[in-house]
């Protein structure tokens, strides 16, 4: 599967950017798709998770700003990101597991087989 992200770019604080994820290759019924961040000399963490349920998760620093969701049609995964913020400034991954989704809580980086090559989100303020 190769996981292919959209969509960044530069926008002050307040405003709003939609990323997307095109995958590409044969994609198992049961899977758990989301969105990473990782900021310069921070780890990667969790942002938003969706399973192939419909089951949805977020970091409590996004939640109420920050929206997942996919279009299966198109195979695309989108994460639509509102009231930005600067600390919101990172580069963005999009990953893919054939598995269903755990909380964001409890899953990291390394429960994540599939990866994008990332976007980046500069949010000034």
């Amino acid at each position: 599967v190769q996981l292919v992200e959209s969509g960044g770019g530069s926008v002050q604080a307040g405003g709003s950017l939609r990323l997307s994820c095109a995958a590409y290759g044969y994609i198992y019924s049961t899977y758990c798709m989301g969105w990473f961040r990782q900021a310069p000399g921070k780890g990667r963490e969790g942002v938003a998770f969706i399973g192939s349920d419909g089951y949805t998760t977020y970091a409590d620093s996004v939640k109420g700003r920050f929206t997942i969701s996919e279009d299966n049609a198109k195979n695309t995964l989108y994460l639509q990101m509102n009231s930005l913020k600067p600390e919101d400034t990172a580069t963005y991954y999009c990953a893919a597991v054939f598995r269903p989704c755990d909380t964001i809580a409890a899953m990291t980086q390394h429960d994540f087989g599939y990866w994008g090559q990332g976007t980046q989100v500069t949010v000034s303020s």
